[in-house]
């Protein structure tokens, strides 16, 4: 029986630029997550009460829609 070895050292710093790309790109999916709600927090602010109504909306929704939305 043979054994592999799987393990191989990673080149210096490879791990802490892994770490700085993955944190970077948590703030910028954050960003733009809050951007998306904004926008989207803001269109269906501008419909009026019967067209949210067709969409089976409440006024009283919006935001947490927006914010759910924007993040899926």
């Amino acid at each position: 029986m043979a054994i592999i070895e799987t393990s191989r050292p990673v080149p210096f710093g490879a791990v802490s630029t892994f770490r700085i790309v993955n944190a970077f790109e948590s703030l910028l999916g954050g960003i733009v997550g809050a951007y998306r709600a904004h926008k989207t927090e803001k269109t269906l602010r501008g419909l009026s009460n019967a067209q949210l109504q067709d969409i089976g909306l409440e006024r009283a929704q919006i935001r947490a829609v927006a914010r759910r939305a924007a993040y899926m």
